[in-house]
């Protein structure tokens, strides 16, 4: 009785998991805009470049179990006067089929998985624009999108928690 139990619920496990898919259906440029507003004057100036980068993710439901994963990625680069050397904005997306997880699944798959997917697309278009704009070499240094997601994560139960603490509890504290 107990092994027949064991093989129905190998069964039922077996068949959850083959409803569980993940497919990227398409990979693609959404957006890219390449600023060099102070060249050619940056190119005679020593380069001592003070790079600053921002990630940001927007997820669009396009329909039952579809999605569009959006990836903004932005560099801006100051050269040694505090002027802007260049500017590189790229929104790097995705369309994807996911069916079958769970809520929390989903989002893990949507806010990390997702765009651990697309950040190399991202990062090859980047580079290449900089060096059209010719300028030195840029390449990106991988990103733990997993580790960003739990750290998004932490801060939003820190902030609920927080929210529901009544006024007296932080008077006293």
């Amino acid at each position: 009785m107990a092994e027949e139990t064991e093989k129905q619920e190998a069964a039922a496990q077996d068949a959850a998991a083959t409803e569980q898919q993940f497919i990227i259906e398409r990979i693609y440029i959404k957006d890219i805009s390449f600023e060099a507003p102070n060249s050619p004057n940056v190119f005679t100036q020593e380069w001592e470049p003070d790079t600053n980068l921002n990630l940001n993710t927007q997820v669009n439901p396009l329909g039952e179990n579809h999605y569009e994963v959006e990836l903004h990625v932005t560099v801006s680069v100051k050269g040694k006067d505090e002027k802007t050397a260049f500017l590189v904005e790229v929104v790097q997306a995705g369309a994807f089929m996911i069916k079958g997880y769970s809520q929390e699944q989903l989002s893990h798959l949507l806010a990390s998985y997702s765009p651990g997917i697309l950040f190399p697309y991202a990062r090859e278009v980047i580079s290449g624009l900089i060096s059209k704009g010719s300028f030195p070499e840029m390449h990106l240094s991988p990103i733990n999108f997993d580790a960003l997601y739990a750290q998004n994560q932490q801060e939003a139960q820190a902030q609920q928690q927080a929210e529901q603490t009544p006024e007296s509890e932080n008077a006293e504290a």
